[in-house]
């Protein structure tokens, strides 16, 4: 019994020790960036306009690895009249003119695994690095397309994100957009510069990054994409295939959900779950791929 009051004594204290060191060290880790804009203020000071033309990336206004979770792109439409709203106020409607910036961002915030250390690094304004990376860029955007927390679904309105076309995936129907898919062939961009990838409307401050040329990934992206291809065709032998099936309706497909309407963690499906797995691996590799630069331009500090 003495035993087990001492044990219960020692837990108390170092859980006390424990809460005292984090909260210090949180405090102190504030006032180290006094001196910096943070990253919302680079992606939310875009102008947000009545459209929502091809998804809408979600944040709760966190600038930090506590905010990782919120950080989403989903379907949802938002008017400027819901910017009095505090919960929409980090928010960005998402079409061919910020798509750039906006998977730059989402890629930056989640790279890096939150856990209790870096649970209140901030993530900052970057430097100009960026924006002639081209490689760091198309990174982004297969780490994005192929991103658990990439939530669009053609259940709630036409999806503009498939990366396939419908002979890739050996789809039975065409699909409704195939914006991707010319995003990514450079079919979007104007033709000014042959051999330019990403144009702006400022070469000092650009607002709008469009591919004029097909884009070339990176051989951690391309296996990515490969990945993902194997995942749609297997996908589309299901005799109840949705043609313009996002990455989140397919999951939802095999995974399933419980009684409350959340998706299932888990597949009963042996042959999906070994593609799942294997999408998992490599975007794995292409986050850790990512990460170094992410520190290189200035989103987070060393």
């Amino acid at each position: 019994m003495e035993n087990n009051n001492e044990s219960l004594v020692f837990l108390r204290g170092f859980f006390f020790g424990y809460f005292v060191l984090q909260n210090w060290i949180f405090r102190f880790a504030d006032y180290t960036y006094d001196d910096v804009e943070r990253i919302n203020k680079w992606i939310f000071s875009e102008i947000l306009d009545d459209e929502n033309r091809i998804g809408h990336l979600s944040s709760r206004g966190s600038n930090d690895f506590q905010g990782q979770s919120s950080v989403n792109i989903n379907r949802y439409i938002v008017k400027l009249s819901d910017r009095s709203n505090r919960r929409y106020r980090s928010t960005l409607n998402i079409d061919k003119q910020n798509l750039i910036k906006v998977i730059i961002y989402f890629s930056a915030r989640h790279c890096i695994a939150a856990d209790w250390l870096n649970d209140r690094d901030q993530f900052l304004y970057p430097n100009d690095g960026w924006k002639t990376d081209k490689e760091f860029q198309s990174d982004c955007l297969a780490f994005t397309i192929f991103h658990s927390q990439n939530r669009i679904s053609s259940q709630e309105g036409i999806n503009h994100w498939i990366p396939f076309t419908e002979q890739e995936v050996d789809a039975k129907e065409r699909f409704e957009s195939h914006f991707m898919t010319d995003f990514l062939k450079g079919k979007l961009g104007n033709k000014k510069e042959e051999n330019q990838l990403f144009t702006s409307s400022s070469d000092e401050q650009p607002t709008c990054l469009i591919p004029e040329a097909p884009i070339s990934f990176s051989a951690e992206a391309q296996a990515v994409f490969d990945a993902g291809k194997e995942l749609w065709k297997y996908y589309h032998t299901q005799t109840d295939a949705n043609p313009n099936a996002s990455l989140y309706d397919i999951r939802a497909h095999f995974q399933g959900r419980n009684d409350k309407g959340k998706m299932n963690a888990k597949s009963d499906d042996a042959a999906y779950t070994g593609l799942m797995n294997n999408l998992k691996e490599n975007l794995k590799n292409l986050a850790e791929k990512i990460t170094p630069k992410v520190y290189a331009y200035g989103f987070l500090r060393e």
